[in-house]
């Protein structure tokens, strides 16, 4: 069976395909290529690196501080789904996709992949409370779970990869800047009457001070790649391109025949 699928992917960018190409080609499969290529190597100079008993995974679950506390809760978020995470981590047993850190990790790198879309502006209960807002307070959340110390990391990330044309064009604005995350973070929390203070000022704050944050462009990644390994180059930059072919919005509207939206 797992051969028919592989016909059937080779086949979604032809005339012959049976499913829309952006199934394949879009900013999942590209980060978990290019994770895989970074997984075969050691202590490179790069934010996507491994080091010593790292692994990688693609969309795991990662906890909120702000969960329901109750049934029908108006405040509550639910798990964050995580398009990358590198790092001395563990997944959940039985099928689960839970992601927790383990008892002495040094190393959490976050990743959240775009192509053609911004980030996400809010939750249902808090919408200000955007993407990368909710993505800093979910990494916070994993260390205070774990009872592991932002200061024990040696390496502690959220990245947001994305096209260079989109990083140069402003479309993320000022999302990722350390001073617009710490004021959502804090707002939401004082939604909270005081309960969650302590976690602010012991968990967040002192994560947020460790975390590097930033965009990096998929172009700047290649590069890296390209100057390490020419063939996986030229391989996932082809995909890149046909990620990039797919899911660009037309310049009089969206592809009608694509079967995503461009994340």
């Amino acid at each position: 069976m797992l051969e028919k699928i592989s016909i059937l992917l080779n086949r979604c960018d032809t005339t012959e395909r049976v499913f829309p190409a952006t199934d394949l080609y879009n900013e999942g499969w590209l980060l978990r290529i290019v994770l895989d290529w970074f997984s075969g190597q050691r202590n490179l100079r790069h934010p996507l690196s491994f080091t010593t008993n790292c692994r990688w995974f693609s969309e795991g679950l990662i906890p909120s501080q702000f969960l329901a506390r109750f049934r029908g809760d108006p405040l509550a978020e639910s798990w964050t789904h995580a398009d990358g995470i590198i790092g001395n981590i563990e997944i959940g047993e039985d099928g689960k996709t839970d992601i927790r850190v383990s008892n002495k990790a040094t190393h959490l790198t976050v990743v959240e992949a775009k192509l053609f879309s911004k980030l996400s502006p809010g939750v249902s209960n808090a919408r200000y409370f955007d993407q990368a807002a909710r993505y800093v307070a979910c990494i916070a959340e994993i260390l205070y779970r774990a009872k592991r110390s932002p200061q024990s990391f040696k390496r502690l990330g959220f990245y947001v990869p994305a096209p260079d044309e989109q990083i140069r064009a402003g479309v993320f604005g000022s999302k990722m800047q350390l001073s617009s995350i710490s004021d959502k973070v804090k707002r939401r929390v004082e939604e909270y009457g005081g309960q969650k203070e302590k976690w602010f000022k012991e968990w967040f704050l002192l994560t947020l001070d460790r975390l590097d944050v930033g965009y990096i462009s998929w172009e700047m990644i290649l590069d890296f790649i390209k100057q390490k390994d020419k063939k996986c180059f030229d391989e996932i930059s082809d995909f890149y391109n046909k990620c990039l072919t797919y899911n660009r919005p037309e310049k009089h509207g969206l592809d009608l025949g694509r079967g995503r939206t461009g994340k």
